[in-house]
């Protein structure tokens, strides 16, 4: 399964730059805009990798690392920020950064950093093991691949589909908000895409459901938002 990346910066433009760029060097990326909806998304979902801005205004990127890591959450956490001097990179790693890249930087110098903490850290989900396969009634779906099949035929997944099966895959079990599953495919948070997350769960209904109206493996957690099961 692709890693699950967390970028969180104040700049709506950079978030948006690095996460088609991240996108696009296949990696699934949600985005945060404050330490409060870091908070909110890192509760629900279990992320690969934090890609954390120090530069942020109120609860900055060190303040925020200090943090997690008093909570014992030792998702892996690379610094940016415009700061370059060592006196900033030092307070960055002992706060319990894992590296720390000054901006301007070259955006194949960041896949490179990406690549090398996640090769140190190849135990952090040795206890959580992800099926290969999962199956729906008469359904498979290939988690590595993130191909849908019924029978030898396979089931065609829109983009938008194939996103939210990774983001459900990587928390089996487990209930995900509207909110969460809107910031994790990259959107705004509003009502309106909101409801359209809505639509699109009753599409991927539809398609792994024996009976999309009383649905057995895509569940509504009343107040919590959706949770998908497997046999």
């Amino acid at each position: 399964m692709d890693p699950h990346l967390l970028i969180v910066d104040d700049d709506e433009r950079i978030r948006s730059l690095l996460q088609q760029f991240l996108i696009q060097s296949d990696y699934l990326v949600s985005t945060a805009e404050d330490a409060e909806q870091a908070r909110t998304l890192l509760s629900a979902i279990e992320f690969d990798l934090i890609i954390l801005d120090v530069m942020m205004p109120g609860h900055d990127g060190i303040l925020l690392t200090a943090e997690l890591r008093k909570l014992q959450n030792n998702t892996p956490i690379l610094l940016l920020t415009a700061r370059g001097e060592t006196e900033d990179r030092i307070k960055g790693l002992e706060a319990g950064a894992d590296d720390y890249l000054p901006k301007p930087f070259e955006p194949k110098e960041l896949l490179l950093r990406i690549s090398a903490i996640l090769r140190r850290m190849p135990d952090l989900k040795e206890n959580q093991v992800t099926p290969e396969t999962l199956n729906f009634g008469n359904l498979i779906y290939d988690v590595a691949r993130n191909e849908l099949w019924k029978g030898g035929n396979q089931v065609r997944l829109t983009t938008t589909e194939s996103q939210l099966m990774k983001i459900f895959t990587s928390a089996l079990g487990e209930p995900i908000s509207r909110a969460d599953l809107v910031t994790s495919l990259g959107r705004d948070v509003s009502s309106a895409h909101d409801r359209a997350i809505d639509v699109q769960i009753t599409r991927l209904r539809r398609k792994i459901e024996v009976n999309p109206s009383q649905p057995r493996y895509l569940q509504t957690v009343r107040g919590a938002g959706y949770m998908l099961l497997f046999d």
